[in-house]
């Protein structure tokens, strides 16, 4: 809306992000705008030698206790909510001018708290409260005032102040302030719960702040529409990785990524995980990322094709060599990829190529983390599975006693059984899967598709052992284990028909253990 010419355009630009700060501050003097600012903001613009007023001379208050009020304030609050035709002569009897653009990104509480060494202090001394309230009064009246939190939207303001200002700029930029203090709100609450309910872990509203990452071509089908979001750039997370090449990302690849990540992640020793429609084909541990590759390949190299590849050492060139000589893969995931790894992938132009960083380590000190699952109109909210066997107390309830082979790998098995779809039943032989059943609505099932895929790729399960996500009800799948040479099984245990299980282990000669601890993933 036009003014008369004693009324000066006016902008007030407050930002703990300064990228593209001087150049939008230029843009806007030679647009006839006065600038208003406090604090570093002020301080970086006067040494880039743009002219600033003071909001304190605004005001006629200084900033005071250590900048924690500054701009809460009639004459800022009032130029901001202002209404033309409605309120002009309250503005004009108490003198406030009128403010047109805000320009405001908060102080980096994210940032902060992500620190190893933050204190509570320092968190709480990082908890914005003026730029949020200029913001919700600008973005409330954004008939008026234009509102901008994001730097790379200074280029679209400017382009709507020298084009009439469209409606929708306007409207867009609003609705992208309220998210930004709802998601900074959001943050806030969540970290305080955590500091101050701890033994809480669940509270009574939960308040998520998600930022979208991308939109995706469409969902787990063409005709659904798609987007990712994510809450922090963490090191060793699919939402934290770095895309070196390909296409990108599909809402599928999104899945089976994270899935494939989450698996490699839980072993100490040098791993590599097969993904196929979000369920591990084959795993495998080694003394090399090439050795654990060519045996996790070994297992289903049918269901590996077209598949996502995850490891958790930095991935090497003589190992991405042999990824493209032998298979279709759609994504690769590794902590780091080396110059050779990125070299040799190249060949695979359409293969997406992930560096995720140091993957963190899943350990008990991550049970607040939740696992969210959508039911429609509600959330399902629980903690990640991060149960190992060095949680439970481990009972071995057959007669015989398993070898030492045999306890790595029921080990080993267990670990792969917990990113199985249920009801898993994982065949694992010298730290490599043998044989998986996933999915299954009969645990039996389960069972014998394991021993067929073992069978369709020639691979052996004589002296193999089992491990089953949940107790088995039932005898029949310890009888199909014996019939395919198993020589030790490990479960959770706490069927009515336990002792029936654990006498079919003692008449074929097996070793069982009870973990007391399922692993069902649905």
């Amino acid at each position: 809306m036009s003014r008369t010419s004693d009324q000066p355009r006016r902008a007030l630009l407050s930002v703990s992000d300064k990228t593209g700060l001087v150049d939008f501050a230029r843009q806007l003097k030679a647009l006839a705008f006065e600038i208003l600012s406090t604090g570093g903001s002020a301080a970086v613009l006067r040494e880039a030698g743009i002219d600033v007023t003071d909001v304190s001379s605004v005001t006629g208050f200084p900033e005071v206790m250590g900048g924690r009020v500054k701009t809460l304030h009639p004459a800022i609050h009032g130029g901001l909510l202002a209404r033309r035709g409605t309120d002009d002569r309250v503005m004009n009897e108490h003198g406030i001018g009128w403010i047109d653009v805000l320009a405001v990104n908060l102080y980096p509480f994210e940032a902060t708290i992500a620190r190893s060494e933050c204190t509570l202090d320092d968190a709480i001394e990082n908890i914005d409260i003026g730029g949020p309230a200029m913001l919700r009064a600008a973005a409330k009246n954004h008939a008026r005032v234009l509102v901008v939190v994001d730097p790379s939207d200074y280029e679209r303001v400017v382009d709507g102040l020298t084009s009439d200002e469209p409606a929708a700029l306007r409207e867009q930029l609003a609705v992208k302030a309220f998210a930004h203090t709802a998601s900074y709100d959001a943050a806030i609450s969540s970290f305080l719960h955590g500091q101050y309910r701890s033994e809480e872990l669940f509270p009574d509203s939960l308040v998520l702040g998600w930022k979208r990452a991308q939109t995706l071509r469409y969902g787990e089908n063409p005709h659904q529409q798609a987007a990712f979001y994510r809450h922090a750039d963490t090191p060793g997370t699919i939402a934290g990785a770095t895309q070196l090449q390909g296409k990108p990302l599909s809402y599928n690849n999104l899945a089976d990524a994270d899935a494939a990540l989450q698996c490699v992640k839980a072993f100490d020793e040098t791993a590599c995980v097969i993904v196929k429609h979000a369920n591990p084909c084959g795993v495998a541990i080694a003394a090399t990322p090439l050795e654990a590759y060519q045996r996790a390949y070994r297992t289903d190299p049918t269901s590996a094709f077209g598949g996502i590849i995850a490891f958790n050492r930095p991935l090497d060139e003589a190992t991405a060599a042999a990824i493209v000589d032998q298979q279709l893969v759609d994504v690769v995931i590794a902590p780091e990829i080396e110059d050779g790894a990125r070299a040799a992938l190249k060949q695979k132009k359409n293969c997406r190529v992930l560096e995720t960083g140091s993957p963190e380590r899943i350990s008990t000190a991550t049970t607040r983390s939740w696992d969210l699952k959508t039911v429609e109109a509600g959330l399902l909210v629980q903690q990640r599975d991060v149960g190992t066997l060095a949680d439970v107390e481990v009972d071995i309830v057959s007669r015989r006693q398993p070898t030492d082979a045999e306890l790595e790998d029921l080990r080993f098995a267990w670990i792969v059984a917990k990113y199985v779809k249920s009801n898993a039943i994982i065949y694992a032989k010298g730290g490599q899967t043998v044989g998986i059943g996933a999915g299954q609505m009969s645990r039996v099932v389960s069972a014998r598709i394991g021993a067929l895929k073992a069978a369709d790729e020639g691979l052996d399960l004589r002296g193999a052992v089992m491990a089953s996500d949940a107790f088995f009800p039932f005898r029949d799948s310890i009888d199909t284990a014996a019939e395919n040479g198993i020589t030790a099984i490990i479960q959770p245990g706490g069927s009515i028909r336990d002792q029936e299980v654990v006498e079919a282990a003692d008449e074929h000669g097996l070793a069982m253990m009870f973990t007391h601890m399922r692993h069902f993933r649905h």
